[in-house]
């Protein structure tokens, strides 16, 4: 399906977000702490390359459905600007495109995420559906609930006969995902991503303890049950058994994992692409169909700026008990008792590049089923322009006070606001 694309495909965002907040503010940043840089209006191809000293490059991939078509535009910025990441970590539609670029070579992943989405679009009938005026986007949708996708999922007739039903724990959704294990089975290497050459997480949630569980190829053989347990989003899909636990869609606990970053063992210092694909900022709705969309981005945008508050804070504190052990006199900081204190410290820095998914025109609460072809490709090259500004930008570059070890480059339209 999908052609690469170049700068000269795309056209620069119109207008800014003048009502950009600060998210910053609210996390607990002082504004002149806060610089705030114009993105440049058009794509070049002047990227700069991150510099080694920074750290590993790890990119984190949010749950969201056909949303994730963002994240692939993201991804091939960074391809062609030779930033691969060392590691990718992602809940459901994440964890499939995280698994689709840690399961493959380099010089292969844009094909093999660009098959994947071809084949995630919809029949050419059902396109034929779209072309009609007015109700042709609610046509696909409702194509979408009744067919499903042929290389995802599809129906599964015993769940709509009753509620009561009996399914079977491995069985109980409305959908039947084994086409999805087929398509990565042909499309991810999972003996490329046991051999560890690219670090790759996943998401999900213990349906019996209800907590979050990262599988990690670091520390164990990942398969395919390991990224369809990622994204196995109750009531639709089935959980997914591992290891004798049942689990469901990592979404629904933590939509968002980068806290997997900051609560590695042992921490390195980072370059965080942080890719968003739900809007935690929108209107106040006044229909019912405008109230389902905001709740969705609600609910799936994670508690984002709470928790970006929370780890500015958890970071100084390690930077700042790190500076307190380096005054104490030599002796004092050789004793057991201060070594053991010292531990609590890090003198890591995480520069997180948070990028944003923009809302489109027209869409509603059924955007994360929208696998029309002009779908995926607006979203794929909004992703892609978004990435590229960034790059251009290199927010990560500069001086920044030595205390703070986690510092915010937030990515709006038109704008980058840095925080450090």
């Amino acid at each position: 399906m999908t052609k690469h694309l170049t700068p000269d495909d795309l056209k620069a965002d119109e207008g800014s977000d003048e009502a950009v907040i600060s998210e910053l503010e609210r996390a607990g940043t002082p504004p002149e702490a806060i610089t705030e840089r114009r993105l440049p209006d058009t794509i070049s191809t002047r990227r700069r390359r991150i510099p080694k000293e920074l750290g590993q490059i790890v990119l984190v991939l949010q749950g969201g459905g056909a949303l994730g078509a963002y994240q692939i535009g993201a991804y091939q910025a960074l391809h062609e600007a030779g930033v691969e990441p060392d590691w990718v970590i992602g809940t459901s539609i994440g964890a499939i495109n995280a698994s689709l670029i840690a399961g493959n070579a380099p010089e292969a992943r844009l094909e093999r995420l660009g098959e994947f989405w071809s084949r995630m679009e919809h029949s050419p009938w059902v396109q034929m559906l779209g072309a009609w005026p007015l109700v042709g986007p609610l046509a696909m949708n409702l194509t979408t609930i009744a067919q499903g996708i042929p290389a995802f999922f599809r129906p599964n007739p015993a769940a709509f006969l009753g509620l009561q039903m009996p399914l079977g724990s491995e069985s109980a959704g409305y959908y039947d995902t084994s086409p999805l294990a087929r398509t990565l089975s042909e499309l991810v290497d999972f003996n490329r991503i046991n051999g560890r050459g690219t670090r790759l997480t996943v998401g999900a949630a213990n349906v019996r303890t209800s907590e979050m569980r990262y599988f990690d190829n670091r520390d164990m053989d990942l398969d395919i049950r390991h990224v369809m347990a990622s994204g196995a989003l109750p009531p639709a899909f089935p959980a997914v058994r591992i290891g004798g636990d049942l689990y469901w869609d990592g979404g629904i606990l933590s939509n968002t994992p980068v806290e997997a970053v900051f609560d590695d063992d042992p921490r390195k210092s980072s370059v965080i692409f942080a890719v968003h694909i739900w809007n935690p900022q929108g209107p106040e709705p006044d229909t019912i169909w405008q109230v389902m969309g905001r709740q969705k981005d609600i609910q799936y945008s994670s508690r984002a700026v709470s928790h970006i508050a929370r780890q500015k804070q958890i970071h100084r504190l390690r930077h700042v008990i790190a500076e307190l052990v380096r005054r104490l006199p030599e002796t004092a900081q050789k004793s057991e008792a201060v070594q053991e204190l010292a531990a609590y410290g890090c003198l890591t820095r995480m520069h997180v590049v948070r990028l944003l998914a923009p809302p489109f025109e027209g869409e509603d609460h059924t955007k994360d089923i929208d696998f029309s072809p002009r779908g995926i490709r607006r979203r794929w090259e909004a992703g892609y322009a978004d990435t590229n500004r960034a790059l251009e930008l290199a927010p990560w570059s500069g001086e920044f006070d030595p205390v703070e070890g986690f510092i915010l480059h937030e990515a709006r339209p038109g704008v980058m606001m840095t925080a450090g």
